[in-house]
């Protein structure tokens, strides 16, 4: 059972030990504390630094978009390769805990995918990204690969915990999830680069404050780029294509990070 986020991934780690009851019935508890490693995650810390030097060896951008499950990655990623895939190479690792459904729609819109199925586990990690870009590597077939999606599994809580060596974070958060999410997964806010507020069409249907999900999120992470998205009637979906073409020509790594 993983410390950091509950799943099945194994890490190396004491498990803590429950009180000892020293004195019976209505006796004094007496609680022991455990040094737990703190370096969890340094494995997969060191996979994501060999990940990002390779690609910005490469000179590939790669963004890792987080979400609960159905916030629409997926959508996502199908509207942005229609609006750039004829003028730059774009690449997807598809990360699931079963099935290649999302694989197969992306490969339906041109550009190579490759399915990262967990098995159980709720998030990629770095040495699971590594393989997979080897294997993508493998189906681009000599065409060049400017941007790298990475779609991590469904989940707010997890793939907050683990850098795969992205350039850029994305977060999804739909609006039939609420706007309360920033302020109950604040992590996911805090170490991403870009908040989508997705599926802005349904605002007229749910009790959903725009204002303050922008005003909680800002709070958490300042300096959170905010876009607002409806793949039902295209809103933001320019803002956000060409926000990704200022980013690729942007060169250094921290200036991609820092880009308005």
């Amino acid at each position: 059972m993983c410390d950091v986020c509950g799943c099945d991934h194994s890490h190396d780690a004491k498990s803590p030990q429950p009180p000892l009851d020293k004195g019976g019935q209505g006796g004094i508890f007496e609680t022991k504390t455990i040094d737990v490693n703190q370096s969890l995650l340094k494995s997969n810390e060191e996979a994501a630094l060999n990940n990002k030097k390779h690609f910005d060896e490469e000179n590939i951008l790669a963004i890792n978009i987080i979400s609960s499950p159905g916030s629409g990655k997926t959508t996502l990623l199908e509207k942005t390769i229609d609006a750039l895939k004829n003028d730059i190479g774009i690449g997807v690792l598809e990360g699931d805990i079963e099935t290649e459904l999302d694989a197969e729609r992306i490969r339906k819109k041109g550009v190579p995918a490759v399915q990262l199925t967990t098995g159980g586990s709720c998030h990629l990690d770095s040495v699971l990204v590594h393989k997979g870009f080897h294997s993508l590597q493998h189906h681009l077939n000599g065409k060049r690969l400017d941007i790298l999606f990475i779609e991590n599994v469904g989940n707010l809580v997890c793939p907050s915990f683990f850098d795969l060596g992205e350039h850029i974070r994305v977060v999804l958060i739909s609006v039939p999830e609420g706007h309360d999410k920033p302020l109950k997964y604040p992590k996911a806010i805090r170490t991403s680069q870009v908040l989508i507020i997705s599926k802005s069409d349904l605002v007229p249907h749910f009790d959903f404050d725009m204002e303050k999900i922008k005003k909680d999120a800002l709070s958490l992470n300042p300096s959170l780029k905010i876009l607002v998205t409806s793949t039902k009637t295209g809103e933001g979906l320019d803002e956000w294509v060409e926000f990704l073409k200022k980013i690729l020509t942007t060169e250094s790594t921290e200036a991609r990070r820092k880009i308005d």
